[in-house]
């Protein structure tokens, strides 16, 4: 399991960051890749993140789901450093990766070439091309993203973040583009890939079921908190139809205010 945080826990007795305040370094590595203590984000004046607190463990996938603005969003960009609007203390792993809703692949470069984009020193072919392989694209390498599936080109996304090697993936809605045949191979290879690689993953989703199927907690937001924290104790690989998938999935449904109807 990959190891080595940037950002340490923030001693309890330490006081609250104020507006603007970003992730502060530590030197020594902590048990947790991330520590959100009264984390406060608003727009406008209006809160969407309220004195949140969050901790997820090395290796732990957690999805995140609530109704559109509750801040389930905003709060994955918070811990990938993209908004520094803040208040409170949020402390993140130093190596860390987003898939985005669409895959955002640089269209004038080959596939190859966007799963490397970013990464220091010289385009690293080989390393590309080892992640292309890991998730099902090694024929695809020197195409151009315009010929990709939507399907393709988002395994594509998730190959440009996992050759990072990340402690933490977080995930914004990566399948809710695809269709659903397509949307389930996809969650099988993210089950895949985070069980062979041990990072810590961070799943936005509207999709209950794909919850239930691939976190090991559960986390019901409302009003920019968290207001409802379930463990997914379930074996792997996951039957959609035993019966603790489908009564935890009641259960969730009934949280977000979807009867059995």
């Amino acid at each position: 399991m990959a190891t080595g945080l940037q950002r340490n826990l923030t001693p309890a007795t330490d006081p609250p960051a104020g507006p603007g305040a970003a992730p502060d370094p530590a030197p020594d590595a902590g048990p947790a890749v991330v520590s959100v203590r009264g984390l406060t984000r608003a727009f406008d004046g209006r809160p969407v993140l309220a004195d949140l607190d969050l901790d997820v463990v090395p290796g732990e996938f957690v999805a995140l789901l609530g109704a559109s603005g509750c801040g389930k969003s905003t709060l994955l960009r918070v811990l990938a450093d993209l908004d520094r609007g803040i208040e409170g203390r949020v402390t993140v792993a130093r190596r860390r990766a987003v898939g985005f809703q669409a895959p955002r692949l640089v269209p004038w470069k080959r596939v190859w070439r966007n799963v490397v984009l970013g990464l220091p020193g010289r385009p690293d072919r080989a390393r590309a091309v080892r992640a292309l392989e890991e998730v099902g694209l090694g024929h695809r390498t020197d195409v151009w993203p315009k010929v990709l599936s939507g399907g393709e080109a988002q395994r594509a996304a998730l190959a440009r973040a996992l050759v990072r090697d990340p402690d933490l993936l977080l995930l914004d809605e990566p399948f809710s583009a695809l269709d659903a045949l397509t949307r389930i191979k996809a969650q099988d290879l993210v089950a895949e890939l985070w069980q062979r690689h041990g990072c810590a993953v961070v799943l936005v989703t509207h999709d209950v079921e794909e919850a239930v199927l691939l976190a090991d907690r559960v986390l019901v937001m409302e009003g920019g908190a968290i207001a409802h924290d379930l463990p997914v104790d379930l074996d792997r690989p996951r039957d959609r139809s035993a019966p603790g998938f489908v009564a935890l999935r009641t259960e969730l449904l009934a949280l977000l205010g979807v009867g059995a109807h």
